[in-house]
């Protein structure tokens, strides 16, 4: 039975994620279809794809190594992903179902609870999923493909620190969930930039540092005045 390309796919970005695959590490069709025991072709396929999203570099007299992404690109991503998850969570309270709401509210229950409880050692991964359930919630499948894209790049690029203040994190989501339930795109829309705004502040470059002044996290610059209507 061929096993999917997408599914080796999955399994070698993980790899890359988790830095078992270090960054300019070349990677040969054979080593990988050995390590999860199927044939080349999928192999092949999957690391087409993988090119495409950055993980890795196709050269045809070099053969492929792990992408080595700078400091300006990691940072570039991150902002991307600032202004995209406000668009989708307005999206979002347009388009989201009753079961999207079903699981955004267990989340952000379970989430609050926990926080009650002190016990934060999964706080960050039901923050993904709420992220990725709201961004399910916008029904758009090439909005979605780009923030599950720029989630395994940042994943892959930066350390995140757990919030100094996860009650303030958690009453964040719950407001969110609020203006989705409302149907409130534009209230949804400010809320989730100034979450992002904040998550931001908590991610730690994983990459090498060149010489020089350390890189600094994406701050947002100072809104532009308008001339008043």
């Amino acid at each position: 039975m061929r096993v999917p390309a997408h599914s080796v796919c999955t399994a070698i970005r993980d790899d890359i994620v988790s830095g078992v695959f270090p960054r300019g590490g070349r990677l040969t069709e054979e080593q990988l279809a050995r390590r999860y025991g199927v044939s080349r072709i999928p192999v092949r396929e999957a690391l087409r794809t993988l090119e495409a999203e950055g993980f890795v570099v196709i050269r045809r007299h070099a053969g492929t190594r792990v992408a080595e992404p700078t400091a300006q690109e990691a940072a570039d991503l991150l902002e991307a992903r600032m202004l995209l998850e406000p668009l989708g969570a307005a999206r979002a309270a347009r388009r989201r179902t009753e079961a999207h709401l079903r699981v955004l509210r267990g989340l952000v229950r379970l989430g609050q609870e926990r926080v009650r409880r002190d016990q934060g050692e999964d706080l960050r991964a039901l923050g993904g999923w709420f992220h990725q359930t709201l961004a399910q919630a916008s029904a758009s499948p090439g909005l979605i493909a780009l923030l599950t894209q720029l989630r395994h790049k940042i994943a892959w690029m930066y350390a995140v620190e757990q919030p100094a203040e996860p009650a303030v994190c958690w009453a964040e989501h719950g407001a969110i969930l609020d203006a989705v339930v409302r149907g409130d795109a534009e209230r949804a829309r400010e809320l989730t930039a100034l979450h992002a705004e904040r998550g931001a502040r908590a991610h730690r470059l994983r990459l090498p540092q060149p010489p020089g002044p350390p890189h600094r996290p994406y701050r947002r610059p100072p809104r532009l005045a308008t001339a008043p209507r």
